[in-house]
């Protein structure tokens, strides 16, 4: 497909196809995961889905009720010129690199990283990291508080972008399939890793950041390109048997499997994470 081509679907995406995006990626790493699992869960998966489900809808309706603000900034910052985008004349090919990376940059790795630093915001963020279970499902599990959060760190990638909507849409299609692509419960043997893992954030790199316990859950963070967290120092590697899913301060059952429960996380007492005193970086060497 011609850049031209590439473009033009984007900038006339039907909503259909967006939301076949969404339902095809889940449908194929299930099946993927169901034949080749890292954990052999003793879970009921459906009922497990079920609730991660629960929030991808949540999800999609606050995006849904928010995608004017999005329209109306990526068209605004298109015609005043807004961005590093607007800046400089590049091929369109170019175009679309530069403008992935820095989406991705802003909207993604910096949001996932101040939600982890803020403590406000890691209220609504642990819901994620409650589940114990993490599959491809779980690349939805976002309370809805955070996916206003998230939308407002899109809105701002999108202005400091100077994104033309047909990049924007382009940008969501590949965010939602590689967030379940990274979740699912299959880890790719180490070659593959290594070749995958310099374009795109894998399993196996992802997979640790659900490590239930600091340091380790505060590494990680990419969502599709795995370069920020070695830029920034966030980079960390362990075996995948040896993760241990969940968060540390909501062991309880029934605090991370009712999505009533989940919903009032954010408002309930906060409880600091107790995690374990491991020095990351001597860890990264030892596993590298």
């Amino acid at each position: 497909m011609s850049m031209e081509r590439l473009v033009d679907y984007f900038e006339h995406i039907p909503s259909s196809h967006r939301a076949l995006i969404l339902v095809g990626g889940i449908a194929l790493f299930w099946l993927i995961e169901n034949a080749l699992p890292l954990f052999s869960f003793p879970y009921r998966k459906v009922q497990h889905a079920g609730i991660n489900l629960f929030f991808t809808l949540t999800t999609i309706i606050v995006n849904f009720a928010l995608a004017f603000i999005l329209l109306k900034s990526s068209d605004w910052a298109v015609s005043h010129h807004i961005g590093l985008l607007q800046w400089v004349q590049l091929p369109l090919w170019a175009e679309a690199i530069v403008g992935l990376l820095v989406l991705d940059l802003v909207g993604a790795w910096l949001a996932h990283w101040t939600e982890h630093k803020v403590t406000f915001l890691w209220r609504f963020h642990l819901i994620h990291h409650t589940d114990t279970y993490v599959d491809t499902t779980t690349a939805n599990r976002h309370h809805p508080g955070e996916s206003v959060i998230r939308f407002a760190f899109t809105t701002l990638a999108v202005l400091i972008t100077g994104a033309p909507m047909w990049l924007v849409f382009l940008y969501q299609a590949l965010s939602v399939v590689l967030s379940q692509f990274n979740h699912a419960n299959i880890e790719l043997p180490r070659w593959a890793d290594r070749i995958l893992g310099l374009l795109i954030v894998t399993p196996n790199m992802h997979h640790v950041h659900h490590h239930y316990v600091l340091p380790v859950t505060n590494t990680n963070y990419g969502n599709i390109f795995p370069y920020w967290d070695r830029i920034f120092g966030t980079y960390h590697e362990m075996p995948g048997k040896a993760i241990h899913y969940g968060i540390d301060t909501h062991t309880e059952t029934h605090e991370h499997t009712h999505i009533g429960n989940l919903l009032k996380i954010p408002f309930q007492k906060y409880r600091p994470p107790v995690g374990e005193k491991v020095d990351v970086s001597e860890k990264t060497l030892l596993n590298s």
